[in-house]
Formats: structure tokens, C-alpha cells, sequence
């Protein structure tokens, strides 16, 4: 919250004007009143109002390059005539007060133009930037009316202020990635695919993932949510990528490789944070070297998700786009602390990216390593997923320990139990049902509903049809062995206990109600942590409390000059799209790190924060003027019978009709914010 001199930011009504600053009241909303460390804003305008934080504010001036912005985006679609010209003759008319050469009747014209402009544009951006000018011609009238009486400029018309613009969309702020949804969704309805994918390349390189394995946070921000159902943004984001495969192109990378620089980045990790982060650095004309311990490229995304989720010829596009930007890989390269001491000098930056691939312990009794049957989900997946990609083989030992009958995982007859609630354990589950398990259940603490929201819909649905059990309000008490071969688990029963003070509602186990189940194997996904050997004791690397390497989350730079960090090995698991964000601003730092030995953020970074701390979408938010009940598209599937089966992929995305007519559902819902600094 924050003292303001006036706002009308969504529907309040602050006028602090002829008061003394200590009484002046507070903002309800998260308003930038300060810009930066080093700079207080004076004033913040945009699709919902405006704020002022200085009574010094020239108001017709502020209204004016609000309205410039609208130019400057050029983000009218064109198909009306108030987006159209309506912003320009905002703009104009604006300019003509501002500069001392207005008259009445241009006030009023100013007035009509904008009223219309919000009854009538087609797209939101059209329909929301005459809001904030509107509200200042309404409340500071005298102001406009003495530049036009008189013939005078505006106070401050001729002088150099620092405007600072971003244009973002609830769905785009959403978006860990902050990737332009609108945008890309938009060459969709136009199949203009190659506008569609460098829309999403802009922040996101890895199109072909992020089409199929995201959780789709910008799913939940959907304007269209509050009128029928939310656009299906990730089945649209992968249209672009698959048409440039499909179609043998060569990339269409949304910017132009400058030339190098004569700086270099180690990037450690070539998982979604590190060929991000690479993939950006190497754009800025940076020489980066990306270190990979596996014998393949890709993380957790190549060993860790499974081929039906994310077929590996479509994630190499991605791997081999960031390779086509110049990046130099180095595989079966697990560093060491001696490397990372001498990179410090054979480098200008270190970025860690090496992800979390340590599976955390269930914490029941009896729970052993060398039990036979006990088998971590980190492990399980890579050779699952090694064996069924690169045809790499189970080595004889994991075959051995884990009582295999073939050089690959054959789980033919046996029963399996995993712990957990997320993506890694939605993969095992889904993948023992591939690998022949007769009977496999998925044990879990919470319920159907957080699961979901753990996950997605679809996986869900799709794991309970392919005929995984799922046990709610359950763990697991006891690992029962014989020989430390694994026979069964005692799972304790929980129910949920309301809070008497109103708080979340409590787990508490119900007495008696253990059972004791047999199994063959227990694969523990409750999570991971980073495996973090490699670096220097000496350096003494601030860490957070789960293990993982502090930053300050903003600029990702740990505790030791030059060293950066982003994605799992960071902030803990994590999403896909999470790491991408990260290793995108990450890479950006750095990109001015290196050659001014500065942290800084640019001014989008900094708005992109503002406006998360804003919140851009609003649920309670009554959406009229479009046509309600358009029906959701839905990708087609492949049929379950045939696809327990095999590791064909599951989701075979849309048909080009059902992709136009889902995008033609899209809003559009551009907005424009703009600080005064």
C-alpha cells in the first residue's frame, strides 16, 4: 500500500488535493510509488485508472504521452475504426491542449472520442486507454481548461521527464515467462505461424515445451474465464513450433544475433534454465559454453518427462534452436569444484543451472536404499526415459537392484506405489502403466483437487483413464521388507479437520484406520533437491533452508560476484515456464553485468514487477461486450487402450480449424501502463 496525492485506480476515489502529505490517505492497491532503488515514481497511468504520487505532476502532459504510448506499441489490430484512428486523435488533440493551441471544442471532441472508443473497439486495448485520460480531464478540468483559455503549455510540456511504458495483458502476467500471448495467439487466427512462434521466442526459445508440458498459469488469468471458459493458450502456443518443423524451416528467431562481443559465459546445466539462459546470452553476442553431466542434452525435460508428454524429435528443435544461435555444449561433463574456481577467471559470468535430481526421502519407518523395490522417481525416469529415446540400456546393476528381468524397465505383473502429488510423480505413474505394472496407485496427502492444481486437468484425467489409483488423505507409515526385498506398505489414513480460528483446515490421522497393502516397488516422488558438490566450500555460497542457492530472486546473483543461478537448483522444483523466467532474466543481467561489473534490471524487468505485484487480472471483474458460450477446443487424444501401450504421444493438439476458431475466442486483452519517474 501507498500514500497517494489522487487516484482513481479501479474505481477508488483518493483526492488528497490541498492536504498537507502526512494526511494524505493510502492507495488500497500495490502502486509502484517507488520506481526503483533510486527513484520514486510521480505518477502511474493505465488501463484502470490513474495514481498520482506528486502534486507537481503536469497532468495534460501525463495524459498525452499515455496516449502516445498507444502509437508507440501500435498494438490496434485494425479491424475497427475507434482502435483504429481513435487513439490518434486522442494523441492529437491531447498534444494541441498540451502545447498552448487548444480550444473548448476539443476538449469536448476529446471527451466524445473517448467514450466512444471504450463503448465501441473491438479489443481491449482500444477500449481501456481512454479510461486514465478520461479520468484526468474529469478531475483536473481547470487545469486543462486555464492551456486553453490562456494559450499557455502545459507546465512542465517543454521539459525532458522520464516516461517509462510496458504493455502487458493478465494472461502475459501470468506468464512466468512473460511470454506475448496475445501475440502469438494472434498469428494463429491469421496463420501467420512464423509470427506466432518468434512472438513466444521473444521470451520463451523452448516453443515445442512450453506447447505441451506447461501448466498453463496464464490458463487461470484468462479474461475469458470471467465470461465462459479460458482460451487454451499452451495448445495454441505449440502451433507455431510444430509448423517450422513440420515444414523443415530453418528458425525464425525473433531477433538478430548481434556480433560478438568478446565475452564469455559458463553456463552449467543444459536443462530449460541453462539453454535459456544460453540461448539469450549468445543473442547479446555473448560466447557461451553450456556443461552437461548427462550424455544428452535437454535436463530433466530429456530424461525426466516422459516420451508421450514430450516426444524427443520436437524437443530437439528446441535444443538445436538455441544451437543455432551459437551456443557451444559440452556433454558427460559433470564440473567440478576445480573447474568452477578456474572458470572465474577463464570467464566474465558463471550461470548455475543444474536443476534438482536428488529424490527426497517419503520419512516412513524402515525406509532404506538398499531395499530392493525402493526406487527413486529421479532415477526410475531417466532410465525409463534413456532406454526409450536414445535406446540406452539399464545398466546391469540398476537391473540388479531393482529386480528387472530385461535390460530396460519391464514392470510386467508387478504392483507399484508411488508418493507424491506433481508432475514427477504423474510421470512415474503414468509410465509404470507403459512399463507393464498390473496394478499401480498413487498415494497422496491432499485431494483430487489439489492435485489437479499440483498438476493439470488433463494429466490427471488421463492418468485416472489409463488406470492409475489414486488414495487421497493417505501416506505411507512403514516400508515391510524380507530380506530387504520390498512386500508391502502400511499407509495411514487422514481426514480433514476444520480450523476453529478459521485458518487451512488440518490433516489428522484417523486411529485405526491403517492398512497394511502389499507391493513390489515404492518410488518416492515428494520432491528433490539440488546435488550442489561441485561448488568451492571456500566460496561459501549462501543457501536457502531447502538446500537450494540464495539469490534475491530479482537478478539471480548469488552471494559471490559473478555467479549466477536460476531454475530448480535456485528456487527448488519448479515449473518449466518458472525456469525459463528465471534463466531469461538471469541471462539479461548478465548480458550488462559483464561488460559494466553492474546488477542492474531494465526498465521492462522493473515494470514487469510492478505489474506482478499489481495483479492484472481481476476474477471479480464483470467482462461485457463480447459474445459469451463460445465453447472451449479440446486437442484430440489418442485412444486409451491403445496408448497404455506405448509412448506415442498422448495429446495430437488441433486441427487448423479448431486452432483458428479457438483463437478467434482470444480478446486480445492488451493494456498499457506507463510510470512517471
Amino acid at each position: 500500500m501507498s500514500k497517494v496525492y489522487f487516484s482513481t485506480w479501479k474505481g477508488e476515489s483518493i483526492n488528497n488535493i490541498g492536504k498537507p502529505e502526512e494526511e494524505w490517505e493510502e492507495s488500497a492497491y500495490n502502486l509502484p510509488a517507488q520506481y526503483d532503488d533510486k527513484r520514486d515514481s510521480k505518477a502511474f497511468i493505465g488501463w484502470d485508472g490513474v495514481a498520482l504520487f506528486d502534486e507537481d505532476v503536469d497532468v495534460i502532459r501525463l495524459a498525452m504521452e499515455y496516449a502516445a504510448q498507444y502509437q508507440e506499441y501500435s498494438e490496434a489490430c485494425g479491424r475497427c475504426a475507434p482502435g483504429r484512428w481513435g487513439g490518434r486523435i486522442l494523441y492529437d488533440q491531447l498534444d494541441k491542449i498540451a502545447r498552448g493551441a487548444g480550444a473548448i471544442a476539443d476538449l469536448d471532441h476529446l471527451k466524445e472520442i473517448g467514450k466512444s472508443m471504450q463503448v465501441t473497439s473491438k479489443c481491449e486495448i482500444g477500449k481501456t486507454v481512454p479510461n486514465p485520460i478520461i479520468d484526468l480531464m474529469t478531475h483536473f478540468e481547470d487545469r486543462f481548461l486555464e492551456c486553453i483559455n490562456e494559450q499557455k503549455p502545459s507546465k512542465h510540456y517543454k521539459e525532458s521527464i522520464n516516461y517509462i511504458a510496458k504493455i502487458t495483458a493478465p494472461c502475459s502476467d501470468a506468464c512466468p515467462a512473460d511470454v506475448d500471448i496475445p501475440g502469438y495467439i494472434e498469428g494463429v487466427r491469421d496463420l501467420r505461424f512464423d509470427d506466432s512462434l518468434e512472438a513466444t521466442r521473444q521470451t520463451m526459445p523452448l516453443a515445442h515445451v512450453c506447447g505441451r508440458v506447461c501448466p498453463h498459469p496464464c490458463e487461470d488469468a484468462c479474461r475469458r474465464t470471467n465470461l465462459d471458459e479460458p482460451i487454451s493458450i499452451m495448445a495454441l502456443k505449440r502451433l507455431g513450433a510444430d509448423w517450422e518443423t513440420d515444414h523443415g524451416y530453418d528458425f525464425f528467431h525473433p531477433m538478430e544475433k548481434k556480433p560478438a562481443n568478446g565475452k564469455k559465459v559458463a553456463v552449467i546445466g543444459a536443462g530449460p534454465a541453462g539453454l535459456t539462459a544460453a540461448y539469450y546470452l549468445a543473442a547479446e553476442g555473448v560466447e557461451v559454453d553450456v556443461y552437461e553431466a548427462l550424455p544428452v542434452l535437454g535436463g530433466e525435460v530429456t530424461v525426466g518427462v516422459p516420451e508421450y508428454r514430450m516426444p524427443w524429435d520436437k524437443y530437439m528443435q528446441d535444443i538445436e534452436c538455441v544451437r543455432d544461435m551459437g551456443v557451444n555444449f559440452i556433454v558427460n561433463h559433470a564440473v567440478n569444484a576445480d573447474e568452477m574456481r578456474e572458470f572465474e577467471t577463464s570467464y566474465d559470468a558463471t550461470m548455475i543451472a543444474s536443476g534438482t535430481r536428488i529424490s527426497k526421502a517419503v520419512r516412513c519407518a524402515n525406509e532404506r536404499e538398499e531395499i530392493q523395490g525402493y526406487w527413486g522417481a529421479i532415477d526410475f525416469l531417466d532410465w525409463v526415459n534413456l532406454y526409450e529415446k536414445f535406446d540406452i540400456k539399464t545398466p546391469e546393476s540398476v537391473q540388479k537392484q531393482q529386480m528387472l528381468p530385461t535390460d530396460h524397465v519391464d514392470l510386467t505383473g508387478k504392483t507399484v506405489a508411488c508418493v507424491g502429488g506433481g508432475f514427477t510423480s504423474m510421470d512415474v505413474v503414468r509410465c509404470a502403466i507403459r512399463a507393464g505394472a498390473k496394478r499401480v496407485v498413487m498415494i497422496y496427502r491432499r485431494d483430487e483437487k489439489t492435485i489437479i492444481r499440483n498438476t493439470t486437468y488433463e494429466e490427471y484425467h488421463e492418468a485416472v483413464e489409463e488406470g492409475v489409483e489414486f488414495i487421497f488423505h493417505s501416506a505411507v507409515n512403514e516400508i515391510i521388507d524380507e530380506d530387504d526385498v520390498l512386500k508391502a506398505l502400511v499407509i495411514d489414513k487422514f481426514e480433514l479437520v476444520p480450523d476453529p480460528n478459521g485458518g487451512r483446515a488440518q490433516l489428522v490421522k484417523i486411529e485405526g484406520a491403517s492398512e497394511t497393502v502389499d507391493f513390489d516397488y515404492l518410488i518416492p516422488a515428494v520432491s528433490q533437491s539440488a546435488d550442489l558438490k561441485f561448488l568451492p566450500e571456500e566460496w561459501e555460497l549462501e543457501m536457502t533452508s531447502w538446500g537450494t542457492i540464495k539469490t534475491n530472486g530479482k537478478d539471480y546473483m548469488t552471494s559471490r560476484k559473478g555467479i549466477f543461478a536460476s531454475g530448480d537448483c535456485e528456487y527448488g522444483p519448479m515449473t518449466i515456464v518458472n525456469a525459463v523466467g528465471q534463466a531469461r532474466r538471469g541471462a539479461s543481467v548478465i548480458s550488462r553485468y559483464i561488460h559494466s561489473g553492474e546488477i542492474s534490471l531494465n526498465d521492462d524487468e522493473i515494470m514487469e514487477d510492478h505489474l506482478a505485484k499489481l495483479k492484472v487480472y481481476d476474477k471479480k471483474e464483470k467482462v461485457t461486450g463480447w459474445l459469451p458460450g463460445l465453447p472451449r477446443e479440446h486437442s484430440s487424444v489418442l485412444d486409451t487402450a491403445f496408448r497404455k501401450t506405448n509412448n506415442a504421444e498422448v495429446n495430437l493438439g488441433f486441427t487448423q480449424n479448431q486452432a483458428m476458431s479457438e483463437a478467434e475466442r482470444c480478446m486480445r486483452c492488451y493494456y498499457i501502463a506507463m510510470v512517471q519517474a
